[in-house]
């Protein structure tokens, strides 16, 4: 009797054992589990995508440093000014001349939302 009695309850403790696993493995196939494993993968790979992008410009800055110091480049250059748009100061055509003479007084109104 002993023995039934122990089979029994093995045979219990393993059936009670694998419904929970299947449960597990169920829960784990939903959608929203699904979706939630996706976005945690896709920040981890964000994450990792910025600290790689973050080494490589760490050894970029080291390495210029170590060619401006064997090349005796300045490593601070000073920057040229801003450029010029060419298309609106134009010196040949007197309209975008600075000249006070030819400065165009517009009457349209650029208000798209305007009745026209």
């Amino acid at each position: 009797m002993f023995r039934r009695t122990f089979w029994f309850t093995a045979g219990a403790a393993a059936g009670v054992w694998a419904t929970t696993k299947v449960n597990r493995k169920l829960k784990q196939l939903t959608p929203e589990s699904l979706a939630a494993q996706a976005a945690n993968k896709a920040i981890e790979a964000g994450h990792k995508l910025r600290d790689f992008a973050l080494d490589v410009r760490d050894g970029m800055a080291q390495r210029e440093a170590e060619l401006g110091e064997v090349l005796g480049i300045d490593a601070d250059p000073e920057l040229p000014g801003p450029r010029r748009i060419a298309a609106i100061e134009n010196s040949n055509n007197p309209k975008y001349s600075k000249d006070p003479r030819y400065v165009e007084r517009s009457t349209y109104s650029h208000n798209r939302n305007e009745d026209h």
